[in-house]
């Protein structure tokens, strides 16, 4: 049976609902679903193009990488795993005292939302995400909410990821 779960941009009162890739991503899936509720502020990438992101306490019953992807399509629901070293670089922009800077390191949950995306950082190079959601409702309606939050701004905007 599958799973479902709901992805809220907070402020902007807009939500879509996503599926659980169980088959494609079972480690993932049972890692994320059990971390669940989770999120917090709202990113937009500097990088990857048309991701809206949020870290989260590193969800270390994750594997690694399962079902990988460096050209994540739209409606692509990905976790990051970074090291504390990896994501704490004062470049990126992340308050001293925020995940980012966690001793263990943070998990990154992403939506994609539009095409053509490429997952590689100029410190780090190839950036591998692990597939386990697709947004199966509201992807054009949080397309939407993820452009105005990359034209104006996330200050003081949460992404949030619950069970649904």
């Amino acid at each position: 049976m599958a799973r479902y779960f709901t992805i809220t941009l907070e402020s902007r009162g807009v939500s879509c609902r996503a599926r659980l890739l169980d088959d494609e991503a079972p480690l993932t899936c049972e890692a994320v679903w059990d971390a669940l509720p989770a999120g917090s502020d709202a990113f937009h990438a500097k990088y990857a193009r048309n991701e809206v992101y949020t870290l989260v306490p590193r969800i270390t019953a994750a594997p690694r990488r399962e079902n990988p992807t460096i050209t994540p399509i739209p409606g692509d629901v990905c976790l990051f795993d970074f090291e504390p070293w990896e994501i704490g670089n004062p470049a990126y922009g992340y308050d001293p005292g925020s995940t980012a800077h966690a001793e263990q390191g943070a998990s990154d949950l992403a939506i994609f939302y539009g095409r053509n995306n490429l997952l590689i950082n100029g410190d780090l190079g190839w950036v591998p995400g692990s597939v386990f959601g697709a947004i199966e409702e509201g992807l054009p309606e949080m397309a939407e909410a993820c452009n105005d939050l990359w034209r104006n701004g996330f200050a003081g905007e949460r992404l949030l990821f619950a069970r649904a």
